[in-house]
């Protein structure tokens, strides 16, 4: 059994109504939580214990420091210490988040959304890559409106490549506008999420935010600048290099997608791929790898992902293993011994013919 002794403030907040956060610990760690008075009392599996001492204990020091607990707030602290233990629950709850306008704050949904925002806060170039959900996009676009509003850069650009789910915009009525909102219309409810309609839509006006396909960079040095080129694994080699070569001075940029959906004609290998091939290793670029566990949708999402992400693999260990196989017959047919070619033929003596049948049928 461990005791975990709190102030007087810590307990109904901590405790949640009709103790609701405590009953949450233990359906989520499979342990026993009581109190009484001022001292908690945890029992069961020894990893469980330890997991909610640290979220109870760190929670109540930043409750102790003024910190209103929000209604989500242990549900939270109780992933990211199963899934992060070296994460501070003090540090991660105590950021102020990020402020896109001046009444709306957006704070991490997680562990790997903290790591994110920490690495967009220190380098000049950084990656996302995982999974839809995982507000990849979304933080990023929050970051660049932060920027803005604190002057740090003139505009945000926002782009994507005008060719997903192998549609050809050729085919696609109306004028080049009418071809290519569809594809940025995500971009679009984003930027309204986090700042009034009004109030973006001014700023596109004035040309302090743009937003626009992946082709349009092209021949542009984008200077002064906070670039997000989202949904890149649908980019070529070709057009990643050419969007990475654009950010000019006092630019920041951010690539997001996810390599699983990748939308390109069969044979042309992503450049969101290649780039993290390539570029992991040069100092100034950050990469940050999502997974399912940090998918802030449904629930259910996380288990559809899961799902799909095991049918391709074993898809791909099955293309593998047909592959291997094909691989090893070829290989056994040119292997396989042939009789030398100086070696005589055995004589077979010719059958007795017609003719020679009735010669001896006269005699």
């Amino acid at each position: 059994m461990r005791k975990i002794a709190l102030a007087e403030g810590e307990l109904q907040a901590l405790f949640g109504v009709h103790d609701e956060n405590l009953r949450h610990l233990e359906s989520g760690l499979d342990i026993t939580v009581s109190a009484r008075d001022r001292e908690v009392f945890l029992e069961g599996d020894e990893a469980g214990v330890d997991i909610a001492a640290k979220v109870l204990t760190e929670l109540g020091a930043l409750i102790a420091k003024g910190y209103e607990l929000k209604d989500h707030d242990v549900k939270m602290a109780l992933r990211i210490a199963k899934d992060a233990p070296q994460v501070s629950l003090e540090s991660f709850f105590g950021d102020g988040g990020i402020q896109t306008a001046h009444d709306r704050l957006v704070r991490p949904q997680g562990a790997n959304q903290k790591l994110y925002i920490e690495a967009i806060r220190s380098h000049d170039i950084v990656f996302g890559i995982g999974p839809a959900g995982t507000g990849k996009t979304y933080l990023a676009m929050a970051m660049a409106m932060e920027a803005l509003n604190r002057r740090q850069v003139r505009r945000v650009i926002l782009a994507r490549p005008a060719i997903e789910a192998g549609e050809k915009l050729g085919f696609l009525p109306g004028d080049m506008y009418e071809k290519v909102n569809p594809y940025l219309r995500p971009l679009h409810d984003a930027l309204y999420d986090l700042i009034d309609v009004d109030h973006a839509n001014r700023l596109i006006d004035r040309g302090h935010i743009e937003i626009a396909p992946l082709a349009f960079m092209r021949g542009r040095t984008l200077a002064d600048s906070f670039v997000i080129l989202d949904e890149a694994q649908n980019t070529t080699a070709e057009q990643m290099k050419m969007f990475l070569t654009r950010i000019g001075m006092e630019s920041r940029a951010v690539i997001t997608g996810d390599v699983t959906q990748i939308d390109l004609p069969a044979g042309r290998p992503s450049g969101l791929i290649e780039a993290r091939r390539l570029l992991k290793k040069i100092r100034g670029i950050g990469f940050v790898e999502f997974d399912q566990h940090d998918v802030v949708r449904h629930p259910l999402v996380q288990d559809i992902i899961v799902a799909y992400a095991e049918d391709s693999e074993a898809r791909r260990l099955a293309k593998e293993a047909s592959a291997a196989l094909a691989a090893s017959v070829v290989t056994s047919e040119r292997e396989a011994p042939r009789p030398p070619d100086d070696v005589d033929e055995p004589d077979v003596p010719e059958p007795a013919g017609i003719g020679a049948n009735l010669e001896a049928d006269d005699g």
